[in-house]
């Protein structure tokens, strides 16, 4: 027998805001000038540095890929970790500034939630006060309390998409997987989202629109709202008119998809 919807876990980078292109990005970038270096990272850079999932992890990966010129002190792992602290405080001021809003649909969605006693968790690469920023400067002061575990950063050893993450939240909850809805918008998190047994629910951006969602519930091009309707780009199940994603559609697709 089909289990009852109980939770919403939900990614944080691209899914809850549009955070990458015009957030990270921006943030990196500061404090690799602000350490003196000449890294800069444009808007199709970004896209393709995405692939690596984590921001220290990102950046190993860029000296590898794409500076050969750059000779490694013998403690770059802890350079690394002192440019992420200052990209953390850059990203913060960001929102600080009102910089980042939250996609269209999400604040809806969580309030609907919440209204009807589900349950909300949080599954994310970025770090924990990169959410708790996003949270409180982008939805409300007190939105770190609206879920029961924010699951982020080095908390796991295996970033997406190892579906570590996932196991994680739902072992904190004391949920099995089908109890519960995920939301993605990369490919990444499809594939830890699958691999941990959930269902899941994509919402493309700008860097993630062409990748491959195999697997996925349903993927839009975000939650939409009554005056700007989602568009449906791929559905296991039949949307019977819905122009918004909403807690409804969500028992559905959690139900059939």
């Amino acid at each position: 027998m089909p289990q009852p919807l109980q939770a919403l876990i939900f990614d944080v980078d691209g899914t809850l805001a549009d955070t990458e292109r015009n957030g990270h990005r921006i943030a990196f970038n500061r404090a690799f000038a602000e350490a003196g270096l000449d890294w800069h990272w444009d808007v199709p850079r970004y896209g393709k540095l995405l692939a690596v999932t984590g921001g220290k992890e990102r950046m190993t990966y860029y000296v590898d890929r794409y500076r050969p010129d750059y000779a490694k002190p013998a403690d770059f792992a802890e350079r690394v970790a002192v440019l992420h602290r200052a990209k953390t405080r850059h990203y913060t001021a960001l929102l600080a500034g009102g910089a980042i809003p939250l996609r269209p649909g999400v604040r809806r969605l969580l309030a609907e939630a919440r209204a009807a006693g589900l349950r909300l968790a949080i599954a994310t690469t970025t770090t924990l006060d990169n959410v708790t920023a996003l949270l409180a400067h982008s939805l409300a002061p007190d939105a770190e309390s609206w879920f029961e575990v924010i699951a982020a950063g080095d908390v796991v050893p295996a970033k997406k998409p190892a579906p570590d993450i996932y196991h994680y939240a739902l072992k904190r909850m004391g949920l099995r997987a089908e109890e519960c809805l995920a939301f993605e918008d990369s490919q990444n998190g499809i594939r830890a989202a699958r691999a941990a047994g959930l269902k899941t629910v994509i919402t493309t951006n700008a860097y993630t629109h062409d990748h491959d969602f195999h697997g996925a519930a349903l993927v839009l091009d975000g939650l939409g709202e009554p005056d700007r309707p989602f568009q449906a780009l791929a559905s296991a199940i039949a949307l019977n008119g819905a122009r918004y994603f909403d807690l409804a559609l969500a028992r559905r697709v959690h139900a059939d998809g």
